[in-house]
């Protein structure tokens, strides 16, 4: 078989095993190992910019279900009030939203549909009746379990 210029061109047989070694030798060039470094360089440095950003977040996105839950919590306890004609004492604190204290004949309950969950820090929620901050005092002392603190250890309150 000849080209356009008149010469020969060499045809590979397709069932010669040397011309399939010669295109399988050619189709598997691959990576070399400076163009991996490369990539994973590329990757380290992503997750070197992303990764602070993200835990940032997550920081952020306990506070806001404390103050989900809280604000759960509140509506129950208004919920409790309208019911029985005032909020549980410090004593009986947030139990009696779901089981009926001694004594409260109006209790309509149970007024959460689980059990008082606990912060996303894994402690249980303060509750003080009356309250310095108006008729209760409900919060969460945040990341760090101490009062005050900022960012992640902020506390969380409903005031």
């Amino acid at each position: 078989m000849s080209d356009c210029t008149g010469r020969h061109r060499r045809i590979a047989d397709p069932c010669s095993r040397r011309s399939w070694i010669a295109d399988v030798r050619s189709k598997d060039s691959g990576f070399t190992l400076l163009e991996l470094l490369v990539v994973v360089a590329i990757i380290g440095l992503l997750a070197g910019y992303v990764g602070p950003k993200l835990f940032a977040q997550l920081g952020k996105s306990e506070t806001r279900a404390a103050e989900a839950q809280i604000d759960g919590l509140a509506k129950a306890l208004d919920q409790y009030r309208l019911d029985v004609g005032h909020f549980p004492t410090t004593q009986q604190g947030l139990a009696a939203l779901n089981e009926r204290p001694g004594g409260e004949r109006k209790w309509q309950g149970p007024y959460l549909q689980k059990a008082v969950p606990l912060d996303p820090w894994g402690r249980a929620y303060l509750y003080r009746q009356p309250g310095e901050h108006g008729d209760y005092d409900l919060y969460s002392y945040g990341k760090d379990g101490q009062p005050g603190g900022s960012g992640d250890a902020q506390d969380v309150t409903s005031w």
